[in-house]
């Protein structure tokens, strides 16, 4: 039912890459497709009541691609961020050698996570963006988590023909 809750709503799914579910069998779907195997992924809870409100994850494949979800009547608190912080914490300690994750430049609250976390903007490409087939300019970002500081995950912009840097954020 939490994941229900989130996935339903239509501002909280507004940059995601998917549309909202209508049905708990549609949820029960989309975690069996998204979530039940992935090795990084993480409800996250209220302290108070223990009660899943988001989620936060990391992929296994080569771009360790983060990402993260939160119910709207809990955004601007920082629970995000926190959360975010925490599974970061996490995949260093596993090795993992960085992270990326995009968010579209019409949604710079996403961005503003990913920089709290330690993030750094890398470069922006656009992308004809699927299922809800229109053109994204998407900023990625990353951090790497084994101190090589100038390696940049270039799949992105190797994929894209349109790709930049930009200079003001």
């Amino acid at each position: 039912m939490a994941l229900f809750l989130l996935l339903k709503d239509e501002d909280v799914n507004h940059f995601l890459p998917w549309y909202p579910v209508k049905t708990i069998e549609e949820t029960t779907r989309f975690y069996q497709e998204r979530f039940e195997n992935q090795e990084y992924a993480y409800a996250v809870c209220l302290k108070e009541d223990n009660f899943p409100i988001g989620y936060v994850k990391a992929e296994s494949d080569e771009s360790h691609d983060f990402g993260y979800a939160l119910r709207k009547e809990y955004w601007n608190r920082g629970i995000i961020t926190e959360a975010s912080a925490a599974i970061v914490a996490q995949l260093k300690k596993d090795g993992l050698p960085y992270i990326t994750a995009t968010h579209d430049r019409n949604n710079p609250k996403s961005g503003r996570v990913m920089q709290h976390i330690g993030m750094r903007y890398c470069y922006s490409y656009e992308e004809l963006w699927q299922p809800k087939n229109f053109l994204v300019t998407f900023r990625m970002y990353q951090l790497n988590l084994n101190g090589e500081e100038h390696d940049v995950y270039q799949k992105y912009w190797q994929m894209s023909e349109t790709h930049f840097v930009e200079t003001a954020r």
